[in-house]
């Protein structure tokens, strides 16, 4: 399976901001191997993010592995926190 970040590179939040440059800085420093999907690109992957988060509202940044969801922004923070990393990401 693939890991998969859905962001938004077009968001006026600072926080939304911070959050997925943490996740990639994590995830880069750690030498996992993801794909970066930018729903301002695309209604479609905006709504597969959607689905797969079971939220009709949720917004990036998603994580999911493949077809599984695996979290959002507050999810990946605490499995960080309690070194669960790998657990979270299904991997």
């Amino acid at each position: 399976m693939t890991l998969t970040v859905y962001y938004s590179s077009v968001s006026g939040s600072t926080k939304m901001k911070k959050e997925q440059e943490r996740i990639f800085s994590i995830l880069d420093s750690k030498n996992i191997y993801y794909i970066r999907v930018d729903i301002s690109q695309s209604s479609d992957d905006k709504d597969k993010m959607r689905k797969l988060a079971s939220d009709k509202t949720a917004l990036p940044p998603q994580i999911c592995n493949g077809d599984s969801y695996c979290g959002d922004y507050a999810a990946f923070d605490t499995a960080v926190e309690n070194g669960q990393l790998t657990t979270f990401l299904q991997a």
